[in-house]
This record gives structure tokens, sequence and C-alpha cells, in this order.
């Protein structure tokens, strides 16, 4: 985790790289839990047989599954002293360049690339990039807004 002692810290500190996650096994449990709460029950998530003979030989979390993994990712990846309050406010962009198959370990790596100031806050815009492990391509890349409120 990078810890900034305060918001002029973070804004010193643009272009920073804030480290890696622990990781995160992406079960086929978890993507079952997953597909119920979201009702996205789509056979490439949670027919193991019928995904075999699929175009990814077997089940795939949802992307949207790899990017709820970007709360917890970000609160261990950074934080700010100083600050009433760390609020998600949103995200400026996601993508998922490739999939993630059941069974998967996962773990998420961060830049701050950039510091906005706003009225009584700051907005840190993290890119963060999650990753599978023996991948070179990320699963899911995502510019995430966090405001802090001063």
């Amino acid at each position: 985790m990078t810890i900034f002692s305060s918001v002029d810290h973070l804004k010193e500190s643009k272009g920073i790289d804030l480290g890696r996650t622990r990781p995160v096994t992406v079960s086929q449990t978890r993507i079952n839990d997953f597909a119920a709460v979201t009702e996205d029950e789509q056979w490439i998530h949670v027919d193991p047989e019928r995904a075999a003979e699929g175009p990814f030989g077997t089940t795939i979390a949802h992307g949207f599954l790899t990017l709820s993994l970007a709360g917890p990712f970000l609160l261990e990846l950074l934080q700010v002293d100083g600050v009433s309050a760390s609020i998600n406010y949103g995200l400026n962009r996601v993508r998922f360049p490739s999939t993630v198959p059941s069974g998967s370990v996962l773990h998420g790596e961060g830049r701050l690339i950039d510091v906005v100031e706003r009225v009584e806050a700051v907005d840190a815009i993290v890119e963060l990039s999650i990753f599978a492990v023996g991948s070179t391509r990320p699963a899911c890349v995502a510019e995430s807004v966090i405001r802090l409120v001063l």
C-alpha cells in the first residue's frame, strides 16, 4: 500500500506506481454466486460442460465480476491521511482486454495518473489494471475516480 501523508503529498506524486495487491482466486463458486446476484446466468459463465465446448474452453468470469474487485484492490493500493472521507466517485473508462477463466488468480496494479482539485475535495484518478497470474494482457483496465473529501 502507498500511504500519502496529506493531500499535498498526493498532488506531488502524480504518475507514481501504487504497487500490487494481494492475489484473489476467481473460483467457479464465486462466478456462480455473482451470476445469481446479477441475474446474468449465461452458459459461458455457469455451465462448465457446455463452456468446455465453447470458444474459451472453460467457463469465464463476468467482466463486471472482475471489475467488482476494483473496490477492494483500490483500498489496498492507496491511503491518504488527513481527509474526512474517501468515496468511490465513479469510473472514466473501463475495458476488458482478456477473459478470466474459472480458477484464475487475479491481482491489481495501480498508478496515480492525475489529481484534480474540487470544491472541498480532491479527485485522485487511478489507473487500475487487473491481471490473471501468468497473463501478460490485463483482464480489466479501469480509470477510477476516488473523491477525497477534505
